[in-house]
């Protein structure tokens, strides 16, 4: 597996899931790489997110990742084992041997809870060994709970914990005796102190009764609550170059974190965290909508970049796509690149003119000037590619007018028409850069003989807007409006400015800019 995604999500818990469905519903390429250990998995349910209150988190993350799938994000279990620079993106090697390519990562791997070494302490997590009060306060309210102290914060915690039940002891444990203006406080709200190191939980059946001390007693409780010290899954980012720094609550470290903005960009380029892994604080609820923001994050820094190689590429198409190469490659191509047939508005427009010395411009092929030799024209026709020029000799062979045709292989911006010489100058569907156009069309109006005619037909700007537009250059477009504006009103007469319709393949209309103008 060696794919190139736009975007790697690492973790598959609420914040990745969320990341990963603004990004598929933003119709990217995503894979969620996942190892299957969220953080709350030894919760019964998850608490406060609105609409969702209750849900198992094992169900809230099968809703998440059929959501991500229904919007075509793909997903691998496994780890990421290192993360490198690829060729502007990166490349992820994974725990089987595998690797992928994204260009851009969006880690949400979570963080760990370091527990104090109690012995029965890790086995009760996230049952009735709890933490957060509006994780799970509303499902003990009334009931015993005893606050482990574990640094500065557990007498805070207590307070907060007084609010769900009024039976909350203070373990102190390992912590020091609370000061004067500390116990007043915790007397006041009725929040006994049980001083003495925790030996162990006590267990009954499957559930917790209570904890026993260094010393033998042992406290009758329901719920033992701590304050883990969080670290971030974050192995990945530091090799990247992404330290965790440390996270203070009152003036103590807590935990640490991976730094980020607001949108979860880090200071690594292409790179954005979301979730716990740079939010210790944040509950599933905060870390999916962390996970929708750094999503949107990611797809506008996508866009911008996807926008600058569209600006590359249509520049460079820009400066080739009406050059000799790509011309003489356009025509060998296929055998035939046009019908054979000569465009409907020279048709139109020079079935009723006296026949005299034409210019072709642009003639590939030939049609167009063998339906003029046809009629009595003598005509030379101009082309950049030495391949149309031969398939128009062939064309004119076939037709028995080749010696009414010469055919000129040149390029008339270097080598302008002679001046005053045609009775006829027929450009059909000339289409250059704006100031190449304008100069090639002001030679082409001077080799208009007096009495003479200027036919310039081109396709209309507002091709654009059907979905049946071949050339989506809209400088290379223009009107007639545009090129009668470039005639010198007091030598030209301007006969039609027009804009016709034309049938095109699939029901699709083209419009064409029909300009003719007479010389005086």
């Amino acid at each position: 597996m060696d794919e190139t995604y736009d975007v790697v999500v690492v973790g598959g818990g609420a914040a990745g899931l969320s990341g990963a469905l603004a990004l598929s519903r933003a119709r990217r390429s995503v894979l969620v790489i996942d190892s299957g250990e969220p953080r709350n998995a030894p919760a019964d349910h998850v608490h406060n997110y609105l609409g969702r209150e209750g849900t198992p988190p094992g169900e809230l993350l099968a809703v998440g990742r059929a959501e991500v799938a229904g919007y075509g994000g793909q997903f691998r279990a496994g780890r990421v084992q290192a993360a490198t620079r690829d060729d502007g993106g990166f490349r992820l090697a994974l725990d089987d041997g595998a690797s992928v390519r994204a260009r851009r990562l969006l880690v949400a791997t979570g963080l760990t809870d370091e527990l104090p070494d109690v012995p029965g302490l890790a086995q009760r997590w996230g049952r009735d060994v709890l933490h957060c009060p509006y994780c799970h306060g509303w499902e003990v309210r009334d009931q015993r709970v005893g606050v482990l102290a574990t640094g500065p914060m557990s007498v805070h915690q207590a307070e907060m914990w007084r609010q769900w039940t009024s039976d909350v002891l203070l373990l102190l444990h390992d912590a020091p005796t609370p000061d004067e203006e500390t116990a007043e406080r915790l007397a006041a709200r009725g929040i006994a102190v049980v001083p003495g190191p925790v030996a162990a939980l006590e267990v009954s059946g499957d559930a917790l009764s209570g904890v026993r001390l260094a010393d033998g007693r042992v406290v009758a409780l329901d719920v033992v609550v701590v304050a883990t010290r969080t670290a971030p899954r974050a192995d990945l980012l530091v090799g990247l170059g992404l330290a965790p720094e440390e996270v203070t609550m009152g003036g103590h470290v807590v935990g640490t974190q991976i730094p980020a903005d607001a949108t979860g960009a880090t200071t690594v380029p292409g790179v954005w965290v979301a979730g716990n892994v740079a939010d210790l604080r944040g509950q599933v609820i905060t870390s999916a909508a962390a996970g929708l923001m750094a999503g949107a994050a990611i797809n506008a820094d996508l866009i911008a970049e996807d926008t600058r190689d569209a600006v590359a590429a249509y520049r460079q198409l820009v400066a080739t796509t009406f050059e000799e190469p790509a011309w003489e490659e356009r025509y060998q191509s296929k055998p035939a690149v046009w019908s054979g047939r000569p465009n409907p508005q020279l048709v139109a427009e020079a079935a009723d003119l006296a026949p005299g010395r034409a210019l072709d411009v642009g003639s590939g092929e030939g049609a167009d000037a063998v339906w003029l030799a046809e009629r009595g024209w003598r005509v030379t026709a101009v082309d950049i590619s030495t391949t149309a020029l031969t398939r128009a000799a062939e064309h004119a062979e076939t037709a028995g007018v080749a010696d009414r045709i010469e055919f000129t292989h040149t390029d008339l911006r270097d080598k302008p028409p002679a001046e005053e010489a045609y009775d006829l100058v027929s450009a059909q569907f000339m289409h250059l850069p704006p100031t190449q156009r304008r100069e090639l069309f002001a030679r082409l109006a001077d080799a208009v003989a007096p009495g003479g005619v200027l036919l310039i037909v081109g396709h209309h700007p507002s091709d654009l807007w059907t979905s049946g537009h071949r050339m989506h250059m809209p400088d290379m477009m223009y009107t007639a409006e545009d090129v009668a504006a470039s005639l010198d009103p007091t030598r030209w007469d301007v006969l039609v400015t027009d804009t016709r319709p034309r049938p095109g393949p699939n029901d699709v209309v083209h419009h064409d800019a029909v300009l003719l103008a007479r010389r005086r």
